[in-house]
């Protein structure tokens, strides 16, 4: 039997007993193994094969003088020694201990133990090894107490058992034994003399115990894998990519027996196993569903690291903490340095991040640090660049200005020149913060006093083929404009007249002060019922809330001195929450917990936050606060109101030919001279980080705050003192979430009801949820824009999207100037509410809603499921069937519940928001998805969504309807009520004429009069529009009317659209209307039209379903499928959207939904397939395309727009992971997209889609930026274009110019020009060996190239269509 030990035996090994020594000088020290002869060869052996068993280990340096080469045997001291050590080695953390049995393992037995160990948890493993070692371990304890008492005086040698008396141990390196260095090392014992020749002579046998062992170690070792914070890309990685061929495996190991004797062992011809084979055993093979490969793992966690220390590092030094930011940077350092492939996390200690505590030591003026930081650079290879020296100078000037000092600064001017760095770039490519700028500049001039650094001027024109021709309206920076007073340049500032500067610096004082306090208060409309205790109970929230801020400011600073405490006695060598914690003052805590106190007690019965989301959203509000008092502390907040000022003299002069980005570019650079910089990069906390700190605001919350249960019970007429029952205001519980079960919080069932009778007439929300009362600031770099203080996401993306903001960094910044200036243009357009329609809506929301009118109404309206009698007539109770159907009808019923709840409130919000700002002027900052579609930040008040949203908004600017105009809006009402989809411009407004008394009934008695409105598609839309019809007819002069009325020109399935222009498909084109008509091109009745015919054959032929459909076949029930088949809509989703149409129509059977929906889905996808070949095609390609490039060279699939947008698509394989909650220490583990596998199908079927969405995304940009040269006003909602009445002409004109101009430009040839280059494998990356992955590659270059065919239709005919956009 063979036995593998571990260093937890080490005591008992170090008593075996000892057999009289025999050296050889030639050979290795030998020793009896217990089979009554001298046997140095098979103890020879049996190092070799230990030595096989075990990878290559650091050399270790012995403590063994030279001179001896074996120890003596044993003596008291000896033992003495090794029991204290064995002492010392129990205050360590125990270890679990590694045990195998290899008996003669078979290749079955060895995969049914495998396939078992690996069903069991590693907790009940490790549970079970570590009571295995114990139990060992109290035998061998009883087995020595009772050797004592019976064998007193015998002979220690003779006290161990059997297999130990038979060798001597002290052949062995004894430093090993001492320093405790064998842990991880078992010793392989053979047994009877006859049975070890056996196995030395029989190859396979050997082979068989090490394939079990290295079997069982891969099953111990995967289980015990899953540490956090074990490496970061630091350590050596645990297999070496054959980086160097080992000759032999027993000279690679080091010698385990007298290191000291430099002379080989000779040994015996014996058939071993091959290197080869040991080595191929020993290595571990890599698994990971989220990494491709080991190495991109360890440059996931190198990133993740180094994105936490960044962060970490710059909230050190706004903490004023930076002792501790130098000592976790050195010990980062350190284990780079000390780690055996240094070059390899050569990523991880920048210059950078240096520069974060050169700029901090700097405003202490402690020159000291600041040159020890510069011997740290200096150690690690790193070059300075001009932020260093900026430090430097800095440091510098704020030291006092002798001789020294002069001295000291000559000598860094001569540094950095010699460097190549002059003082203009040092002062132009740095970022300064509070009075940074002017301390350095100051300490330049001890030396240079009339030195005034030259800052470079901003880019300011266009680099894309469709805008350059818009640069020749850009005057270069300080170049004095043209001031006559009849410049027609001046067009572009017509959108934005009407406001003086006094108004909007007024409006910017107020939203600097909604900004800086957080959150809006607003009055809330719902019609509630006041309860007769609520003044009471408002009186007690109150008083409860007045205790709560003294409960939590305790807890706080509670909380914060443990956390002091552990970290005080901590090495400073990680990072931890604290630190993030300190950045903010107890007030600011107290006011985020009674905040989101205040909403999770008015939250819902159906929806609760998860434990999860309150850490990250606890984080973010954190996070936020700390950013805004940073802008405050560093002068940013100064500085953004001396540009506003200047920014808000343009608006009201409106003498420039800039766009908003080039003129706050421009005003941005004249104030360079002194302040903070303006385009800094705020650093956002790692998702990691904000669940972290959030962690610690939710534990007070949960903790901490206390209600008492018998708060709501009426005082007795005895004025008695009821003792307090306090009980935790909040408690989690679980619910299932689909798949997953999920904790959630909810609040007490008493604070509920406290909440409920107080009745809070308000409702709260966050200051970047709301619009703005002043006009944005523009997008002049992918970080500074949006909001004045609070921070605007560019891109709206995953947090662990990280690709294309790496992309988006590395390209030219003239790149994303287009979609920057779109934004820009969109957020400049002034807001304001239809009060005459808002009156309307909230009348009808606070009578109980209406569905017919899409007004949501409450969950209380939904009536009650009737209950199962206990028996029925018969005296029979329920059956198992009725008693399952009833409980998916409270499934259902709880389910409506939820989402009548969720739109109820939705509109409680937009129009409570709307009634706030009905008298107010306001903006809508914007964004963009991944794919540059564009939307407003503010979510509740905005012209996106619903027929009620988009209702609810007009211009605030009011322009004459001119001659035109009133047609325009006639035409446009027509075309809200779909009644008139197929039939000419001519014959709508026809048609408008014929039913004006309707119009005008509808605008004067809306909820009285015959509501000929609430029968259209668009019901609150053709209100709006009714009413201003009806303005516009009782006005004497038409023409003059001042109207605010957004007209829409709407695309004809926009998708399409795409699709027959990118393919030149004559047939689709005119489908589509691409091409000119008398009448518009439905093509929704098309489709519909084909799938009637085959219907109508199927029915002949005696198909069921096809008769249950019989005069069902209508354009409403196919129009969503046909509109989302080429963004990427699959069979089951299409099915799902017919059955819902068919469901809505009263007349259709019920029972044939579900199959009548099948059968439409697959005959709709037939005839868009026999409609649109081209459009097949090119979306075939898109999806094989992707398919390769994501399963192929598992990488995310990515293009740039014709505007220039990098785009990569974030859809990644993610593992659920439940990360250690940890209070203190900052664990640096964040997923990536970059770094991880695609996932293919979701890479695949959205690559068509997403390629369409970014290019009417282009056309939308690129209409928004000609409208806006034009002085046109121009708003878009995707595919839908806004502008005033008289200016429609203009923007259809433009409109199709651009669609041409961009489908002009080779879109599939550079699209399949740069995945080529960016994915197609070199032939140096082919094997030629016909294997699977080969051909794949092949496959990939040749798709890659293979482009779809085109047809011959003329785009230009776009240009003379009229309902190509209408």
């Amino acid at each position: 039997m063979y036995r593998l030990l571990t260093a937890k035996r080490a005591v008992a090994v170090q008593k075996a007993l000892r057999a009289p020594l025999t050296a050889h000088p030639t050979t290795t020290t030998t020793l009896y193994c217990g089979c009554g002869g001298f046997a140095p060869q098979n103890f020879v052996h049996y190092q070799q094969y230990y030595q096989m068993l075990y990878r290559q280990m650091p050399a270790r340096a012995t403590t063994t003088t030279a001179t001896t080469a074996v120890r003596t045997q044993t003596t008291t001291p000896t033992q003495t020694d090794a029991l204290a050590q064995a002492k010392k080695k129990r205050l360590r953390k125990p270890r679990y201990a590694k045990y195998v049995e290899l008996l003669e393992v078979t290749e079955q037995a060895i995969n049914e133990r495998r396939s078992r160990v690996k069903r069991l948890k590693s907790k009940k493993l490790a549970d079970f090894i570590q009571k295995t070692q114990q139990q060992i371990l109290d035998r061998r304890a009883r087995e020595e107490r009772k050797d004592k008492k019976t064998k007193g005086g015998v002979e220690l040698s003779q006290r161990q058992p059997v297999e130990y008396q038979k060798f001597d141990l002290d052949t062995l390196d004894a430093s090993m034994l001492e320093s405790g260095t064998y842990d991880d090392r078992p010793m392989l014992f053979f047994g009877k003399d006859k049975y070890t020749k056996q196995v030395i002579a029989n190859p396979e046998e050997v082979q068989n115990i090490l394939k079990s062992f290295h079997n069982f170690r891969e099953i111990i070792e995967s289980m015990g894998n899953e540490q956090l914070d074990s490496d970061f890309g630091l350590s050596i990685p645990k297999i070496l990519a054959d980086e160097h061929e080992v000759p032999d495996p027993f000279e690679a190991i080091e010698p385990y027996i007298n290191p000291l004797d430099k002379s080989k062992p000779s040994f015996t011809a014996v058939a071993t196993p091959s290197s080869s084979a040991v080595t191929a055993k020993s290595k571990k093979r890599f698994k990971s569903k989220v990494h491709v490969n080991e190495e991109q793992e360890r440059l996931a966690k190198q990133r993740a690291l180094h994105i936490n220390l960044n962060t970490y590092l710059n909230v050190c030094v706004s903490a004023n903490m930076l002792n501790r930011a130098l000592s976790t940077i050195i010990a980062y350092r350190g284990r780079v340095r000390k780690s055996s492939l240094p070059h390899l996390s050569e990523g991880l200690i920048t210059i950078d991040l240096y520069n974060i505590l050169m700029q901090g030591y700097a405003g202490k003026g402690s020159f000291e640090r600041c040159q020890e930081i510069l011997k740290l650079v200096e150690e690690d290879g790193l070059s300075c660049n001009e932020q260093t020296y900026a430090a430097i100078f800095e440091c510098l000037g704020r030291l006092e200005a002798d001789e020294q000092n002069q001295q000291t600064i000559s000598e860094y001017i001569a540094q950095a020149d010699k460097e190549g760095f002059s003082l203009n770039q040092i002062m132009d490519r740095s970022k300064f913060v509070a009075d940074q700028r002017d301390i350095a500049l100051d300490a330049i001039r001890r030396l240079q006093p009339e030195f005034t650094p030259v800052y470079a001027p901003p880019q300011l024109g266009y680099n894309n083929e469709l805008l350059n021709h818009l640069n020749e309206h850009v005057m270069p920076v300080g170049e004095i404009e043209n001031t006559s007073t009849e410049n027609p340049d001046y067009a572009i500032m017509n959108s934005k007249r009407g406001y003086t500067k006094e108004q909007l610096e007024q409006l910017g004082r107020e939203q600097l002060k909604v900004e800086l306090e957080g959150c809006i208060t607003i009055k809330s409309i719902e019609k509630s019922k006041e309860f007769s205790n609520a003044e009471k109970c408002r009186e007690r929230l109150k008083e409860l809330e007045h205790s709560w801020r003294k409960q939590i400011s305790t807890a706080i600073v509670r909380d914060l001195n443990t956390l002091r405490a552990q970290v005080r006695f901590k090495p400073h060598g990680y990072m931890n929450y604290y630190t993030y914690l300190k950045t903010l003052d107890t007030s600011h805590f107290v006011e985020i917990l009674i905040k989101e106190l205040y909403k999770l007690a008015d939250g819902s019965e159906t929806f609760s936050p998860t434990v999860g989301q309150l850490y990250k959203e606890l984080g973010q509000k954190v996070q936020q606060r700390y950013q805004i008092e940073q802008k405050k502390q560093n002068g940013t907040l100064e500085k953004i109101g001396e540009i506003y000022s200047s920014y808000c003299d343009l608006w009201d002069s409106g003498r420039t030919q800039d766009n908003s980005r080039q003129a706050w570019q421009r005003l941005v650079h004249d104030q360079r001279e002194s302040g903070p910089s303006m385009d800094l990069q705020e650093v956002p906390w790692p998702s990691n980080v904000l669940t972290g700190v959030g962690r610690f605001l939710y534990n007070i919350l949960m903790r901490d705050i206390k209600i008492d249960a018998h708060l709501m019970r009426s005082k007795s007429k005895t004025k008695a003192v009821q003792p307090q029952n306090l009980l935790p205001a909040f408690y989690t519980l679980f619910r299932n979430q689909g798949r997953l079960v999920k904790e959630e919080v909810k609040p007490h069932p008493v604070l509920s009801r406290l909440f409920r009778a107080s009745r809070q007439q308000t409702l709260t929300f966050d200051s970047n949820l709301v619009p703005m009362l002043c006009p944005p600031q523009p997008w002049s770099t992918p970080h500074n824009g949006g909001y004045l203080l609070n921070k605007s996401e560019l891109i709206r993306l995953p947090h662990q999207a990280i690709q294309q903001w790496e992309r988006i960094h590395t390209s030219n910044p003239q790149n994303l100037y287009p979609a920057l200036d779109s934004l820009n243009q969109l957020a400049s357009v002034p807001w304001r509410v239809n009060t005459q329609l808002l009156d309307v809506m909230v009348e009808v929301f606070q009578n109980g809603g209406d569905a017919k009118l899409d007004v949501p109404q409450p969950p209380s309206s939904l009536p009650p499921l009737p209950s199962l009698p206990p028996k029925d007539a018969e005296g029979n109770s329920a059956s198992n069937a009725d008693r399952a159907k009833q409980f998916r009808d409270k499934l259902g019923h709880r389910r409506k519940q939820a989402e009548m709840y969720s739109l109820w409130c939705d509109a409680l919000y937009r129009l409570s928001l709307a009634q706030h700002y009905r008298d107010k002027v306001f903006w809508l900052p914007h964004n963009m998805d991944f794919r540059g579609r564009v939307y407003p930040v503010p979510p509740h008040l905005n012209h996106l969504g619903s027929d009620l949203a988009r209702s609810m908004l007009i211009f605030d600017q009011a322009q004459p309807l001119g001659v035109d105009g009133f047609s325009w809006l006639k035409l446009h009402c027509i075309n809200l009520t779909g009644l008139k989809k197929r039939d000419s411009v001519r014959e709508r407004l026809l048609y408008a004429e014929d039913i004006m008394p309707e119009i005008l009934d509808s605008a004067d008695n809306p909820l009285t009069g015959r509501m000929w409105w609430s029968k259209s598609d668009e019901p609150w839309q053709t209100l709006a529009c009714c009413m201003e019809i009806a303005n516009v007819h009782r006005c004497p002069d038409p023409a003059a009317y001042l109207s605010r009325f957004p007209i829409h020109q709407d695309g004809s399935c926009n998708g399409l659209q795409h699709y027959a222009a990118l393919g030149r498909d004559k047939a689709g084109a005119c489908s589509v209307n691409l091409a000119p008509s008398a009448i518009p091109q439905d093509v929704y009745s098309a489709v519909a039209t084909l799938v009637e015919r085959s219907r109508k054959t199927d029915a002949q032929n005696g198909l069921h379903v096809a008769e249950a459909l019989a005069g069902f076949v209508r354009r409403k029930v196919i129009k969503q499928t046909v509109m989302t088949t080429v963004y990427g809509v699959t069979r089951y989703g299409a099915r799902l959207q017919i059955a819902r149409q068919l469901k809505d129509i009263d007349d259709f059977p019920k029972d044939w939904v579900w199959p009548a929906s099948t059968y439409l889905t697959t005959k709709t996808f037939e005839s868009l397939r026999e409609m649109f070949t081209s459009t097949r095609e090119i979306q075939d390609w898109f999806t094989e395309c992707a398919r390769l490039i994501s399963g192929v060279c598992s990488q995310n699939v990515e293009w740039v727009t014709p505007l220039g947008l990098p785009v990569v698509q974030p859809y990644n394989r993610q593992e659920m992971k439940h990360t250690a909650r940890t209070g203190l220490k900052v664990t640096a583990n964040m997923s990536m997209d970059m770094y991880e596998r695609p996932n293919i199908l979701k890479q695949k079927n959205a690559f068509p889609p997403n390629f369409i969405h970014s290019l009417d995304s282009s056309h939308m940009m690129l209409t928004s930026l000609h409208c806006e040269r034009q002085g046109i006003t121009f708003v878009s909602v995707h595919d839908c274009f806004w502008t005033h009445a008289n200016t429609v002409p203009e923007l259809n004109r433009s409109c199709r110019e651009q669609f041409v101009a961009l489908h002009s430009q080779p879109i599939l040839e550079q699209l399949s020009d740069f995945m080529r280059q960016t994915y197609s494998f070199k032939d140096n990356d082919f094997t030629n060996d016909g294997s699977v992955e080969d051909l794949s590659k092949r496959q990939l270059n040749r798709t890659l190239k293979q482009l779809p065919q085109k047809g011959d239709f003329d785009l230009r005919n776009v240009l003379d269509s009229v309902y190509f956009f209408s």
